[in-house]
């Protein structure tokens, strides 16, 4: 399976399968925290969760720039403290997740790396164990209320945005290693601060 953090080597499947309480520990908080986030989104005013939308993105913009520019260590709990503590991690997680429609991989690695003692590639790899369940519940629980009728009341920009997504994500693989990541991530961060300001005003 890849890694998400930027590794350019594949991490063994055999080495995620020694590692699976882990993402077991973040998913009994991720899945509700996922339910709580989407409940919680569909019941917001749009002011408030423009505001909300603005401050997780500027969370994720230092959470990016935390994970790719600077050692992340862990902070060696002990057992009995690490469970907890991933499943109350793993429920917030699974908040920003579910209100920002986005995988929370930039939340997660840093997490598993602090609470777990895993090496970066490894925690990238893990996260998408989790990621995909998360995303799954929040899907589910916004179905419950029609939000996504509005896709279909919008087929052709929604088409569009898929295709120019899953095209992008080509490209990014594309041409991964070509651009360093001392130049991508403070771009993305820049992108991501840009647009909570946007949002924040709106």
């Amino acid at each position: 399976m890849p890694s998400i953090s930027g590794g350019r080597t594949a991490v063994p499947a055999s080495a995620l399968a020694a590692h699976w309480p882990v993402a077991v520990n973040l998913l009994a908080g991720s899945l509700l925290g996922a339910w709580a986030g989407a409940s919680w989104a569909v019941r917001m005013r749009s002011a408030t969760l423009y505001k909300v939308l603005a401050a997780l993105m500027v969370l994720m913009a230092g959470a990016l720039l935390l994970t790719h520019t600077a050692t992340v260590g862990s902070l060696g709990l002990a057992p009995s403290a690490r469970i907890p503590a991933g499943v109350v991690a793993g429920f917030g997680i699974g908040v920003v997740a579910a209100i920002m429609g986005v995988a929370g991989g930039e939340l997660l690695i840093p997490t598993i790396v602090l609470l777990f003692a895993l090496d970066i590639k490894t925690a990238g790899s893990l996260s998408l164990l989790v990621s995909l369940p998360t995303m799954l519940v929040a899907f589910a629980r916004y179905s419950r209320d029609g939000s996504f009728a509005v896709l279909g009341a919008n087929l052709c920009f929604t088409a569009v945005m898929a295709a120019g997504s899953v095209g992008g994500a080509v490209l990014g693989g594309l041409l991964l290693g070509v651009f360093p990541d001392l130049v991508l991530i403070p771009a993305l961060a820049v992108v991501l601060l840009a647009s909570a300001v946007k949002l924040a005003r709106h």
